[in-house]
């Protein structure tokens, strides 16, 4: 199935080798030359090096890369999102509840947050790491457990409101040197015109000249505004404007699935992420930090409706009996009794009374409105074309069960930094297709493939039949008892670009 799905997302992968050109030594220096201030070019247009339509988690991220990198930090960037929050300091208050949209930050993406200097803000704000997982199907026949020592880590991950990453990023960029302005507006028209090879550009030329000659894109705003980019990166979102007007094509469906998000409170402290395969999808239970804990319960439309109008008191019964007994048995310590069935598999791991199944913290008051959205599969086929690319949901967006799409888009950030940095370092043009393809070869593949195994899951556990339930728990005890299967899933979790066991 994995197969089926990455063939239909991923034909036609090839490396693409960017033709190596003399340094430039002017190049960072016609790139970062910003024309604020100077009336002639305002009366054009404002011209940037990039402009970031999407002022999001995966956009500002983007910001805040370019701003840390020696050959990107003098780029002039425009940022332009709607939301009038990025135009101050956001503050957040201790004493606030959790907000129940949540991510769940895997180690690739705290590494790279601290080489932006961003994961310091984060930390002084609510946030929860964890270093142990349960996850277990409702037929009650198997289970798996993973502890971040079974992987040489610290933490398996990290869950934080989204609100906390989104301030955290901002409060970033406004603490670096980075040239940048902020568009509280929305995008509705781009236009790029063909190449002029004769064009010898130079810091002389007008806005309008580089424009004619298809040097620059134009974007045109909602709010009258009028500016010109080298380079137009698209990170906003799922229903992405840029995407649109660019006429990038994708692939995907819709589940018929929603999710219902909240916050609920605990008696004790939860250190644990918790997830059930339920007939109707899995539910999640992760934590967020004083007592608290983030519920991502998936079901179809009609349950959704449902479970999100019900009273408080029916909705914990209801959550507590899915993380329960409901459904179906606890799953026992084996397959078919036999808990050394895997014993001559088992590497370095050894059974303990962590290994055992445990029953996940009650809830017992709900600490947030309840919030439900639909849930899709969609992938651009393309992610980059000549001056404009695609990074985060605009690219691809995934199901929810296993907390990845912001983290894949964090990894685009991370890429696509790195290759504008490495074409200013040559003299390329960074609104080239040429080098938008070598973004586009380095992360489509690990995208398509995370995709392809999130939806062989989504898949997989949608159908209660016998044989095929048999083989989940089996799939599950070679999870939790065969080492090297189980440091690999918990790499390839943590942001690793490949299944380490097959590799």
């Amino acid at each position: 199935m994995k197969r089926i799905v990455a063939r239909k997302f991923g034909s036609n992968f090839y490396r693409l080798r960017i033709p190596w050109r003399p340094f430039c030594t002017d190049a960072s220096q016609i790139l970062s030359r910003s024309n604020a201030g100077d009336p002639k070019k305002e009366s054009e247009g404002q011209q940037y090096d990039i402009a970031i339509v999407g002022g999001g988690m995966v956009g500002l991220a983007l910001a805040c890369s370019l701003a840390t990198r020696p050959l990107t930090k003098h780029l002039n960037i425009a940022i332009i999102d709607s939301n009038p929050a990025l135009g101050r300091k956001h503050f957040i208050k201790k004493e606030d509840l959790p907000d129940p949209r949540v991510s769940t930050v895997t180690p690739a993406t705290i590494s790279f947050f601290k080489d932006i200097g961003a994961w310091q803000y984060v930390e002084r704000h609510r946030h929860a790491y964890f270093d142990k997982m349960q996850v277990w199907d409702y037929t009650g026949l198997g289970y798996a457990k993973y502890n971040a020592r079974d992987a040489d880590r610290d933490v398996l991950g990290c869950v934080v409101e989204n609100k906390v990453l989104l301030s955290s990023l901002l409060s970033r960029v406004q603490d670096t040197d980075l040239q940048k302005k902020i568009y509280p507006s929305r995008l509705t028209s781009m236009s790029i015109l063909p190449n002029c090879s004769s064009l010898e550009v130079d810091s002389t030329l007008s806005v309008t000249t580089l424009f004619s000659h298809g040097r620059l894109v134009k974007l045109e705003l909602e709010d009258g505004n009028s500016l010109y980019a080298k380079l137009l990166v698209g990170a906003d979102g799922g229903k992405s404007r840029v995407r649109e007007l660019a006429g990038f094509r994708t692939t995907g469906w819709n589940y018929s699935q929603n999710a219902i998000i909240c916050t609920v409170e605990h008696a004790v402290e939860n250190h644990c992420a918790w997830q059930r395969f339920l007939p109707a999808g899995p539910i999640a239970l992760l934590p967020i930090g004083d007592k608290f804990s983030n519920i991502v319960w998936t079901m179809n439309s009609k349950e959704s409706s449902e479970f999100k109008s019900m009273s408080e008191d029916d909705f914990l019964k209801a959550v507590n009996y899915a993380l329960d007994y409901g459904y179906g048995p606890h799953p026992t310590s084996s397959l078919l009794g036999n808990a050394d069935i895997f014993s001559w598999f088992k590497g370095d791991i050894s059974r303990s009374a962590n290994d055992c199944f445990e029953i996940p913290p009650k809830v017992v008051k709900l600490a947030s409105e309840r919030m439900a959205f639909p849930l899709s599969l969609r992938h651009a086929n393309d992610y980059a074309s000549k001056r404009v690319v695609l990074i985060g949901d605009a690219a691809h967006t995934v199901h929810p069960l296993a907390g990845q799409g912001v983290n894949l888009g964090f990894g685009d950030a991370s890429t696509l930094s790195s290759v504008i940095s490495e074409g200013i370092a040559v003299g390329i043009d960074i609104g080239e297709v040429s080098l938008l393809k070598k973004y586009e070869t380095d992360r489509k593949p690990a995208n398509v493939m995370m995709m392809a195994v999130l939806d062989g899951f989504q898949k997989a556990y949608s159908v209660d039949f016998g044989p095929l339930n048999i083989l989940r728990a089996a799939a599950f005890h070679g999870a939790h008892y065969i080492s090297p299967l189980k440091k690999s899933i918990i790499s390839y979790a943590s942001g690793e670009q490949r299944l380490l066991l097959f590799s």
